[in-house]
């Protein structure tokens, strides 16, 4: 048996932002019509490294996987398993850094395509990092963007994102000092930080704004205030099941009872219209992302096929 192995070089041949908001799409769209299965992130660890497995898997995608990934204080490794969805068989493992990337903002730009208004033309971004990348490139394929400004800590970081991203989505993108500058009568925000405290206050938002919060997926970690959820009028995320488990972002204002799990509705239940998503213009949105494994194995499933056919990655005998 044989196994094609894609490195990141391999991987960001083939990825494009249109195919991983057309894959997270579909694959959110399966297990909301429970026709796949989600399985929440799991973790393990010793002093010094922590190791994280989730996995799913879709009856029409063909295949079955995981994502699996380790976490130390200098680095991240991850990795994604695809097998055949009928034999068993090891299809592909593939190196899925910026796979990751891709899949987390198209989950955001799946959710700013059903929650935003029509009319959203500004977004602001709370850090300057890879994943804030992918957040406004999301944003820009699913929303006819005009502005976009950014806030990271580091004036260099912010300032180099800005440049980086106007060429890339061409939109004007400016680099701003505080992050309510970032934030202040923008249409849409996205926060992608590492931030363990909150750096998005609910005293800065306007009606009708949607929020994609994304930075935080350990219960210890909030990138949000407790009035940022009592703001928010349509509370979703990416699978319920996971985020009871890493929300970080919730643990406040559910404890408080502002939020109760009840009345929050998963993305894919939007989607296919189980669940009603902006109600009035007025609206605050919030879309909250803990990044699901469907995500990675749908796009995985999709990448696969594309690198064969141009040949791409290394035949490693198993």
């Amino acid at each position: 048996m044989s196994v094609l192995y894609l490195s990141e070089d391999d991987v960001r041949q083939v990825l494009t932002m249109e195919l991983a908001l057309e894959s997270v799409e579909a694959g959110i769209r399966k297990v909301a019509l429970s026709e796949g299965q989600s399985i929440p992130r799991t973790r393990c660890q010793t002093d010094h490294v922590m190791l994280h497995v989730m996995s799913a898997s879709a009856k029409s995608l063909g295949v079955i996987g995981l994502k699996t990934y380790t976490t130390t204080r200098k680095q991240s490794k991850f990795l994604v398993l695809l097998y055949d969805g009928r034999s068993g068989e090891l299809k592909a493992m593939m190196q899925a850094d910026y796979l990751g990337q891709m899949r987390t903002g198209a989950a955001s730009g799946l959710a700013t395509r059903l929650l935003a208004p029509e009319s959203a033309d500004t977004v602001g971004i709370l850090g300057a990092g890879k994943q804030a990348r992918t957040q406004l490139q999301a944003v820009c394929q699913v929303r006819s963007i005009r502005q976009a400004r950014v806030y990271s800590p580091t004036a260099e970081r912010r300032t180099q994102f800005a440049a980086e991203m106007s060429a890339l989505c061409g939109v004007e993108v400016i680099p701003v000092d505080t992050p309510e500058a970032a934030v202040r009568d923008m249409a849409i925000v996205c926060t992608a930080s590492s931030a363990r405290d909150p750096i998005l206050f609910g005293n800065w938002l306007h009606p009708g704004q949607h929020l994609n919060i994304v930075g935080s997926n350990f219960l210890g970690k909030s990138e949000i205030d407790l009035e940022v959820c009592r703001r928010s009028k349509v509370v979703v995320v990416d699978n319920e099941d996971q985020a009871k488990l890493e929300a970080g972002d919730f643990v406040e204002a559910l404890r408080e009872g502002v939020l109760d799990w009840r009345e929050i509705q998963d993305l894919g239940h939007v989607l296919v219209g189980r669940a009603a998503g902006r109600k009035t213009p007025e609206d605050i949105t919030l879309f909250k992302s803990v990044g699901v494994a469907i995500e990675d194995v749908a796009l995985a499933g999709r990448l696969l096929p594309l690198a064969q056919d141009r040949g791409l990655g290394t035949v490693l005998p198993i």
